[in-house]
């Protein structure tokens, strides 16, 4: 088995290559395919930890051109489909995206059934929103395949019943995440360059990193707000200088070969180099594709 997995890809910027057949008037037909971008953090701060349990973010989010595909086909029979080409994952109700489809079918009082297949390309368990793209994107065809109609925004209100990253990944692009990860502002695109993506063959428990996470008057925060206005001038130097993520201090220690990659990153040329989310992914940024 392979020590890590290595991607190379560009940011993604615009909208998604999304299709659904439909006929001369525009009515829509039986099927549809949409890309699910994967996310990385370029900054990601825990404020503080909230009485309720959960954690007040501040967290600088990225779509990547690294992406699953759903394929979504009417079906005659009243039930949810689902696919996928990893044998070892749910196919059922303990699936994001077989959740997603029935929470929009069943609100709409949808009659007929869909059959999905998802081909997943982005790692799994990797700290790159993989589950919630796949359920975004899910809901953004059954609302393109059924003529829902209903607006990002709306999509977004429903969506983040399911999970805190559902929100921004039917946003997509570059964007700022506050409160738990509900509230979503969009800011400058990063500048263009290359991201390396490398996840070491391990798993890390998100609950276990947030759980061990000690913010006290010794913990060092990263710059959100220097990143923000680096983004803001377009200075790829001076923001890969800067990006930092908070939840490193719990999981390299544990984790050492998370420090290893970025720094064999860093030895090779990228400008800045790091974890994404609670791991185990690390990216690079690099400014030239060939280093």
């Amino acid at each position: 088995m392979k020590e890590h997995e290595v991607f190379e890809m560009r940011m993604w910027k615009g909208s998604l290559n999304r299709y659904t057949t439909t006929n001369k008037r525009g009515i829509h037909m039986d099927s549809t395919w949409i890309n699910a971008p994967a996310k990385i953090n370029l900054g990601l701060d825990v404020i503080r930890r909230r009485d309720d349990g959960y954690h007040e973010v501040k967290m600088i989010m990225q779509s990547i051109r690294l992406f699953d595909r759903l394929t979504l086909k009417k079906t005659k029979t009243p039930d949810i489909s689902l696919t996928t080409n990893l044998h070892f994952l749910p196919v059922n109700e303990d699936n994001l995206v077989y959740k997603s489809a029935k929470m929009l079918m069943e609100e709409f009082g949808i009659s007929e059934g869909v059959s999905i297949t998802l081909d997943k390309r982005i790692p799994v368990a990797a700290g790159m929103a993989g589950g919630s793209t796949d359920a975004a994107s899910c809901m953004l065809a059954i609302n393109d395949l059924y003529g829902l109609g209903l607006s990002k925004r709306h999509l977004m209100k429903r969506g983040v019943k399911l999970g805190a990253d559902i929100p921004y990944c039917i946003l997509k692009g570059t964007a700022l995440s506050e409160g738990i990860g509900e509230k979503l502002s969009t800011i400058p695109a990063m500048p263009s360059c290359y991201i390396l993506i490398a996840k070491p063959n391990i798993h890390v428990s998100t609950k276990w990193v947030y759980t061990n996470l000690v913010l006290d008057e010794h913990t060092n925060h990263p710059d959100i707000d220097g990143m923000l206005a680096s983004m803001k001038k377009r200075d790829l130097l001076s923001l890969s200088n800067q990006i930092g993520n908070i939840l490193e201090s719990v999981t390299i220690p544990a984790y050492p070969q998370i420090a290893a990659i970025k720094e064999c990153m860093l030895q090779n040329g990228a400008l800045g180099s790091l974890m994404s989310g609670s791991g185990p992914t690390v990216f690079g940024i690099f400014d030239d594709k060939d280093k």
